[in-house]
């Protein structure tokens, strides 16, 4: 049989370290189990620039992954690696819950351990919160932890 995976959802705040811990905790009664921290920097691919634009936000693009990876991944992975468990740190650009539902389909992921986080504005009202479309449309069970 092979190891379990399970993909947490990283935010920077609280309630992604609630998650991490959740799922740490999943992971040691599971025993053979990999965690892949996922932190997704919200992107869009749309835009209507000029190609110096673009080449900026290129830039900006790459400072924002690298900067994440400092602040809020590399904290993360090492704080299960020192607890004895496997683990993979991703830092991508992009829709939240789609990169979490893609990365679960392609690591076979047991689920998926995200943070409540409250409504934050319009968009979120109108069209629901990562952890709203993540229980309506993942591909694998969800844990929400308040």
């Amino acid at each position: 049989m092979s190891k379990a995976t399970i993909i947490v959802g990283l935010d920077g705040g609280e309630a992604g370290h609630r998650a991490l811990a959740f799922a740490s905790g999943q992971a040691k009664l599971i025993g053979d189990c990999a965690l892949k921290l996922v932190y997704v920097i919200e992107w869009s691919p749309f835009s209507f620039q000029t190609s110096e634009e673009n080449d900026q936000r290129h830039k900006r693009r790459e400072e924002e992954l690298s900067l994440a990876r400092t602040r809020i991944m590399d904290p993360a992975v090492k704080s299960v690696t020192d607890s004895g468990l496997a683990v993979e740190g991703i830092v991508k650009h992009g829709d939240v819950a789609d990169i979490l539902d893609d990365l679960a389909k392609k690591h076979s992921a047991q689920q998926i351990v995200v943070g409540r986080v409250g409504l934050r504005g319009l968009k979120e009202r109108m069209f629901g919160g990562v952890t709203g479309r993540l229980a309506v449309a993942s591909s694998v069970p969800v844990t929400i932890i308040p």
